[in-house]
């Protein structure tokens, strides 16, 4: 039962919370703009606070800066993409959630052998396993959800690419447990309870939202993210 110990918090963080993000994001406008703005100033809050308390040059701070006001930018720019950038953007949040919660539920459910432990040492490979299918899985259903006219539903092609970006949301989770050992701190703040802070929360978006900016770029304007 330790291994759950965490689990009611959790969830009632994220049945408070994910309404209020998703609702923003179907609604767009003023209140897109309103929940990211918060967002991006509380993160860059909580980065430069974090980096004040270890081992951080001024170009290291700088660099945390630029990550979080691109990641932010391309959030901007999918969401307004004409037509499909509600779909693309909600594909991202959701797809972000599921590889979360798989990799939870797989890594306490099944343990086993650590992924990182200098870096992370509770991830699991069980919990990469869980999380990429889980990704596989959201796209697979976007695109059932959302089928072409003019051409058929590619289940396999949405599922890579959402395999694909769920290694970018696993990537960027590593990337701020590394941080936070660097800078010797276990949560880069308080504000979510069970979560930790905006950063804990929002680092495999961060990531994932770079990764799909660049695919909307390749693909060009109109494709949604899993064509």
């Amino acid at each position: 039962m330790t291994r759950w110990a965490d689990l009611r918090l959790r969830a009632v963080s994220a049945a408070i919370l994910a309404p209020i993000a998703l609702g923003c994001i179907w609604f767009g406008g003023a209140l897109f703009a309103a929940l990211l703005v918060a967002a991006t100033v509380g993160l860059l809050a909580e980065w430069l606070t974090m980096a004040r308390t270890g081992r951080s040059g001024l170009a290291l701070r700088l660099a945390g800066v630029a990550y979080i006001l691109l990641a932010a930018v391309s959030m901007i720019r999918l969401r307004s993409a004409p037509v499909i950038g509600r779909a693309d953007l909600l594909f991202l949040v959701i797809l972000v959630w599921a590889s979360d919660i798989g990799a939870y539920m797989a890594g306490r459910a099944i343990g086993g052998r650590r992924l990182a432990p200098r870096i992370s040492p509770n991830k699991t490979v069980s919990g990469t396993v869980g999380g990429l299918c889980a990704a596989g899985i959201i796209g697979i259903a976007a695109a059932l959800l959302y089928v072409p006219k003019d051409r058929p539903a590619q289940l396999w092609r949405a599922a890579v690419i959402a395999v694909l970006l769920g290694v970018v949301a696993q990537a960027g989770d590593l990337l701020e447990s590394f941080l936070k050992r660097r800078f010797g701190v276990k949560d880069s703040g308080r504000l979510i309870p069970g979560h930790g802070g905006l950063l804990d929360r929002l680092d495999a978006l961060l990531a994932v939202a770079l990764a799909a900016a660049l695919l909307a770029l390749i693909q060009g304007r109109g494709v949604v993210l899993w064509e």
